[in-house]
């Protein structure tokens, strides 16, 4: 018995550390599962509410979807309420709906579908370009070829009243898909004409020596411009074998000869900027406009032909790092060219919708006409964003 007895507490004292190890190593495993189990909830959380963010919508007859993207701009913008989230995404979506529907009534976007240009739709709080500048709607690039994302800024939804009317965002939706289509487009485009000017001997004149001059003079400032300096054809000579309007007309007429288009609208414009600087009238309303013209600013003024763009006008301003020196004293000028979009006609939110009394640009009268420039002057030469639009007007370039 004494021999048995010590033999068990031998193996006892053996076993101890043993079974002691198997304990503490059982409870190791049992306090891992508990906290894997905690990290697997915290993951599976934070996949769904990602997935939440980026879920996209389909619309029926598009091969795009909608999505809502969280956005970094502030922590206002992110604490949009859910309800508001909701009716946004699904105003967008009943706008897109609407145009799937009646894609024959909305070439540019018919033709995005077609293409399959638009890769998706991304709804965001607030939309801003890389220069900081807030837009309702922007078209990136993406990594696929041939495609771009739309952005919606959904706060830009809020203040013009149109979350929950579908109907009011389907026109301004639609006009935005001529930038889808050409930002999309990823064949070559035709190079420009470049023209030859004498920037040294051009007549610049200041804003005092402009109100202080007579509507002759300020004629004459102006011929001497468009012999050194200011242009009046398109670069691209977009115009060649097109139809001209005779004024006051909608319908198409042939041109005689190849250039015959051109040269005609040459005339046209220079008539219109003949009217603008020596009229009294634009030199007491749209001062800009005279301004501009005489000051070195405007460096083309031409009708063109770009079917890919809405546009009836168009301001471009080469940025900074391509301002040139020009007249005597080397004033620095960033050249800025107006585009007149032969066969468009004014949209109803263009200052000058109702004296074009809804002809196509090239049928307007020399009034009407200089209106139109004086105008598209007057509102745009200084708003305009420098590297945004030249980078449009490069877009912009008819193949």
């Amino acid at each position: 018995m004494r021999i048995a007895m010590n033999l068990f507490q031998h193996h006892r004292a053996n076993w101890m550390p043993v079974l002691l190890c198997a304990i503490g190593f059982l409870l190791f495993l049992s306090q891992l599962a508990v906290a894997g189990h905690r990290g697997g909830e915290e993951h599976a959380s934070a996949e769904v509410k990602d997935s939440e963010e980026s879920i996209g919508h389909a619309i029926p007859g598009a091969s795009f979807q909608v999505y809502w993207a969280k956005s970094k701009v502030s922590v206002e913008d992110e604490m949009l309420a859910k309800s508001q989230v909701a009716e946004t995404i699904q105003t967008v979506i009943n706008a897109f709906s609407e145009m799937v529907a009646h894609r024959d009534q909305y070439k540019r976007f018919d033709e995005a579908l077609t293409k399959k240009a638009l890769q998706k739709v991304v709804i965001e709080p607030r939309v801003f370009n890389r220069d900081g500048k807030e837009f309702m709607f922007l078209v990136a690039r993406t990594k696929h070829q041939g495609q771009v994302k739309l952005l919606i800024n959904a706060s830009a939804l809020k203040e013009q009243g149109v979350v929950n009317h579908p109907e009011q965002l389907v026109p301004v939706l639609a006009r935005e898909f001529q930038w889808v289509v050409s930002k999309a487009d990823t064949s070559k485009k035709r190079q420009g004409i470049a023209g030859t000017r004498d920037l040294q001997h051009a007549p610049i004149l200041t804003r005092k020596e402009i109100d202080n001059s007579t509507g002759g003079q300020r004629k004459k400032v102006l011929q001497a411009l468009f012999d050194s300096y200011l242009t009046t054809v398109d670069e691209y000579n977009s115009l060649e074998q097109q139809p001209y309007y005779e004024i006051g007309s909608a319908s198409f007429v042939s041109p005689a000869q190849a250039d015959s288009t051109t040269k005609l609208y040459d005339i046209r414009v220079r008539a219109a900027l003949q009217r603008i600087v020596s009229d009294p009238y634009f030199h007491e309303h749209t001062p800009k406009g005279v301004g501009s013209l005489l000051n070195g600013k405007i460096w083309n003024v031409a009708f063109t032909h770009i079917d890919s763009r809405d546009w009836a006008t168009r301001t471009r301003v080469l940025p900074q790092d391509k301002a040139v020196k020009v007249g005597e004293k080397g004033k620095m000028i960033q050249p800025a060219k107006i585009l007149l979009n032969l066969h468009r006609k004014a949209a109803p939110d263009d200052p000058y919708y109702d004296l074009t009394k809804d002809l196509p640009m090239g049928a307007l009268s020399t009034d009407q006409l200089a209106q139109v420039i004086a105008l598209e002057i007057e509102n745009q030469i200084i708003e305009k964003s420098m590297r945004g639009h030249v980078a449009a007007d490069e877009e912009s370039a008819p193949k």
